[in-house]
């Protein structure tokens, strides 16, 4: 027969048990025990977790109860000098160690404030369990141009999927643009947004040191102030850019860096300038090898220094993996002003053999035993340019498409940030160069040389040198 559960008055068919809650009375006073000690601990955990905030309040409640409302009055005004005694004498140590820190912590009150809409409106919240899950923002680190978000991730996110909406986040904060980089952690991800342009103005010409170091050629200015230095020992450059992008900001940047060297005989450049010599005539004293407009010499000059390479791999095998330039053994640097003239656009069938031929030799093989390569070249297409991808370090001046971009700096880079085809034509010598092994691409503008200047610099350093091949002497 059905069973009753006395307890609660209730019927249950069946009620195999009687089940009641247990009843435990606790006297008030403990109840208001545990109640103190639990918000005292919330308090704690509260002072201590926004400390930056809270230790001043309580030190500036603390000198009002002892002194009255002189004690905060003489604090106060004792920083404020102080501080304005460490603005006024060093600038630089008083924004990294107090100015930016401040800054720093109250944009991070800023951020949160509008992080949820922001998270979810760009697509990176995350619904799991049927609730919301976002983003969180760790950090936030402030300089004079730019602001930097160090975001842990969701789980099963990763560093492209911020780069992909860099665009949405740059507009959604009131940001100039958005750089994407991948954190210090796997689970973080490094978010730049810049504030302000500090590239607008023109980068002068930096100061030709006594002894190039072809470890950091100094070039330009990057986009957080400080110089971009250029590793050439290593490497071979691809700089790609429309008509009047800047290019020759590029060449003679690099060719001031090492102007000393050049008039020392350190440094040979063997200069190509397929288009009649208009770009790079102006410094023939600085040319060890200089062709214009034949195109059979060019390709003899590009074969002589395959041979050359040759000779010293023979030479420095066993011996050394790097090749340490000498002034009876100078480091070779090829400038070839637009490189599609002899790849894509020379009729001439044996002769744009013979230079793909050469050209594929250096670039795989020239850069341990002192042989480099810089190519300048307007459209990266790979019928345009077949070895592309043998250039590390790669520079994007200002592009007509979009999809130029990606095939000049490599696969997704203009998600993360990097738009060339958005560069505007008053600003030439700005470009964005992505290094080899380093995804993320760095906003630069390379200093610009007057016709002046270029002048003064052939006058000054060059080397007059008879040419022994079919190019003009320099």
């Amino acid at each position: 027969m059905p069973l009753v559960n006395v307890i609660r008055g209730e019927r249950i068919e069946p009620a195999p048990f009687n089940v009641r809650t247990p009843y435990l009375k606790v006297p008030l006073w403990l109840v208001l025990v545990g109640w103190t000690v639990k918000y005292c601990f919330r308090l704690g955990v509260l002072l201590v977790k926004h400390w930056p905030v809270t230790t001043p309040a309580l030190l500036l409640g603390w000198l009002y109860l002892r002194f009255d409302w002189y004690g905060p009055v003489v604090l106060v005004g004792a920083l404020a000098v102080v501080g304005g005694a460490w603005f006024l004498a060093h600038r630089p140590s008083f924004e990294r160690f107090a100015g930016y820190p401040v800054l720093g912590r109250w944009r991070r009150w800023t951020y949160r404030r509008h992080w949820l809409p922001a998270m979810a409106t760009s697509g990176l919240a995350v619904t799991f369990d049927g609730r919301a899950v976002i983003p969180v923002l760790k950090r936030v680190r402030c300089n004079d141009a730019a602001d930097v978000l160090t975001i842990r991730m969701v789980t099963g996110q990763i560093p492209d999927d911020f780069a992909k909406v860099s665009e949405r986040l740059a507009h959604t904060f009131g940001a100039r643009a958005c750089r994407v980089a991948a954190g210090a952690r796997p689970d973080l991800v490094t978010v730049t947004l810049l504030r302000t342009d500090p590239l607008v103005a023109t980068v002068e010409p930096f100061l030709v040191a006594d002894v190039p170091d072809f470890t950091a050629l100094p070039l330009g200015r990057r986009e957080d102030g400080k110089v971009y230095a250029l590793r050439l020992f290593g490497t071979q450059v691809l700089v790609v850019g429309a008509t009047d992008a800047g290019k020759g900001s590029v060449i003679w940047s690099l060719l001031r860096a090492m102007a000393a060297g050049i008039a020392s005989g350190l440094v040979q450049v063997w200069a190509f300038d397929p288009k009649g010599g208009m770009e790079l005539a102006a410094g023939r004293p600085l040319f060890a090898r200089f062709a214009c407009d034949d195109f059979e010499a060019m390709a003899d000059m590009l074969e002589e220094a395959v041979a050359t390479m040759r000779e010293r791999t023979a030479r420095l095998r066993g011996k050394t993996r790097q090749h340490v330039p000498t002034i009876g053994d100078p480091l070779i640097v090829i400038v070839i002003d637009e490189l599609a003239a002899l790849t894509a656009y020379l009729t001439n069938r044996q002769l744009k053999d013979r230079v793909k031929a050469a050209l594929g030799v250096l670039l795989t093989q020239g850069r341990a035993v002192g042989v480099h390569v810089i190519a300048c070249l307007q459209d990266p297409r790979k019928e345009v340019l077949p070895f592309r991808d043998l250039f590390p370090t790669r520079i994007g001046l200002r592009l007509t498409e979009e999809a130029h971009v990606d095939l000049t700096l490599g696969e997704g880079a203009r998600d993360r940030g990097a738009l060339c085809d958005r560069i505007p034509r008053s600003s030439p010598g700005v470009a964005y160069v992505v290094l080899d092994g380093g995804p993320t691409p760095m906003r630069v503008r390379f200093s610009y040389l007057t016709d002046n200047d270029v002048t003064d610099l052939a006058q000054t350093y060059g080397r007059l040198r008879p040419v022994a091949t079919g190019g003009e002497a320099a």
